[in-house]
């Protein structure tokens, strides 16, 4: 399979810094680092959230998306997550990658610079033609919303 190829442009608060990368041959997310300054660790308190710098600015091909997401480990052990999860890279931005990091846990969580801190997946994006009508096809679900079609889903009926 081939592998697209996306241009990246370190900022100069991400020098020494390691590329993200894949951290196994199965991946299928780059890993993020926090780009914080060395002296100036971030204390998330519970509840907290803060835009987390990464050093690193990308060029998507025309037709990708990135998507930020949690890494399970920070929140398995600390309740800390991506506050807008899936955070969407369009491939025409051209910004420094940013992590919005919000900590669901109940002790204070400090990011250090170079710490693993998300993860970012690429995938293809398909744009769709949205064409207004009267009615939709019917189908066996209907408008059965959350719940309506596992086990389960009787508490949210009345």
């Amino acid at each position: 399979m081939s592998r697209p190829s996306v241009r990246i442009q370190r900022l100069p608060h991400g020098e020494g810094l390691p590329l993200p990368a894949y951290a196994t041959e199965g991946a299928a997310g780059l890993d993020l680092s926090s780009a914080l300054p060395e002296e100036t660790p971030l204390i998330l308190l519970p509840g907290a959230f803060a835009a987390v710098p990464t050093g690193f600015a990308i060029a998507l091909p025309e037709g990708f998306e990135a998507q930020v997401r949690p890494r399970s480990g920070l929140a398995r052990k600390h309740g800390v997550s991506v506050l807008n999860t899936p955070g969407t890279i369009d491939w025409d931005y051209r910004g420094e990658l940013m992590v919005l990091l919000i900590n669901h846990g109940p002790e204070p969580f400090t990011v250090t610079r170079g710490m693993r801190i998300a993860q970012m997946v690429v995938a293809p994006v398909t744009q769709i033609m949205l064409e207004e009508s009267g009615d939709l096809s019917e189908t066996a679900r209907g408008s059965g919303g959350f719940g309506s079609t596992g086990f389960g889903a009787t508490f949210l009926k009345k």
